[in-house]
């Protein structure tokens, strides 16, 4: 099992009323809630542990992981109330509002953290459950004791608007891409990593150097590439789409990449250092693909492995 352990929360989305006027939809999402959706769809097992609310729409996100096939075991329930994102849509980029004070997302402690079973052979994590507290030490504390011995992956999907604590926030996401594994960045977030504009792969070299095996940059349309820590470079192209929005494209790519390397047998840490280029750009391929479609409509609404087949 992949194991996605970070926020679950409820996008509010903008859209048509009856009547006229524009409110807010809501529908399932968070950066890591959408990675174990895309996984689940794709064929992969998954797995999410979250803090989930006991309220009405903690029974949301519940049924769309059920329907996806995503394995709710290690989610932490409590009657604390859901996070919220409010979105807005400018140009087809998603920008966020957050209402996330004493949610059970938020609120989960490292002492509520439950014990990993051996049927997990990766951890996946990111988003903004990194920033907030207490749920950032948690997962931080949970991170760095599986890297010992297990594959763990880290997208940090970087929100500058949502940081309230810059350097313990900084050194939070250090002490992580030291222990991953497999760090995924988009050219934004490694600009912030760096604290300076630079050349995005330069930029990842530096940071593979600096503990992960695999580093991948997204760049939007420009496509994908993986930086080794031996210093090779694997691109692929995105498939050309017509974009309705971006929301949960990053997410879509993650899961590609560990279905992939999942189905493969190529989970392990010794399989990550060692990987060769066919199997990087297998992985690289499939998240690319996945996250076309995603971007393809309207939310994140990530593909089943069945659509990908059909093209």
């Amino acid at each position: 099992m992949i194991l996605c352990c970070g926020e679950a929360l409820i996008d509010m989305i903008p859209g048509p009323v009856a009547g006229g006027g524009e409110g807010f939809v809501p529908h399932p999402g968070g950066a890591v809630f959408n990675t174990a959706i895309a996984l689940g769809r794709l064929g992969a097992g998954a797995g999410l542990l979250s803090g989930l609310s006991s309220d009405f729409f903690g029974d949301r996100l519940r049924a769309a992981l059920d329907g996806a096939g995503v394995d709710t075991q290690l989610a932490v329930t409590s009657d604390r109330p859901c996070t919220l994102a409010f979105v807005q849509l400018v140009d087809g980029q998603a920008r966020y509002a957050f209402y996330d004070e004493n949610t059970a997302g938020r609120m989960l402690t490292p002492a509520e953290m439950p014990a990993i079973p051996a049927a997990v052979e990766a951890l996946f994590f990111g988003g903004i459950s990194l920033i907030a507290e207490p749920c950032g030490t948690a997962y931080e504390t949970l991170a760095l004791a599986a890297a010992e011995t297990r594959t763990v992956m880290l997208d940090p999907n970087i929100r500058p608007g949502f940081i309230r604590d810059e350097a313990t926030y900084r050194a939070r996401l250090g002490r992580m891409l030291a222990a991953a594994d497999i760090v995924k960045v988009s050219d934004e977030d490694l600009a912030w990593i760096a604290e300076a504009p630079g050349d995005p792969l330069a930029q990842a070299e530096a940071l593979a150097r600096s503990g992960p095996a695999l580093v991948v940059v997204t760049e939007g349309a420009r496509g994908a590439t993986g930086v080794t820590r031996d210093g090779r470079r694997i691109h692929v192209a995105a498939p050309r789409v017509r974009v309705a929005d971006t929301v949960g494209a990053g997410d879509t790519f993650n899961a590609g990449v560990l279905a992939e390397l999942q189905a493969r047998g190529c989970l392990g840490k010794a399989d990550i250092a060692a990987m060769d280029d066919e199997t990087l750009a297998a992985a690289l391929s499939l998240g690319a693909a996945a996250a076309a479609v995603t971007v393809s409509r309207a939310g994140a609404n990530p593909p089943w492995r069945r659509e990908l087949a059909e093209d």
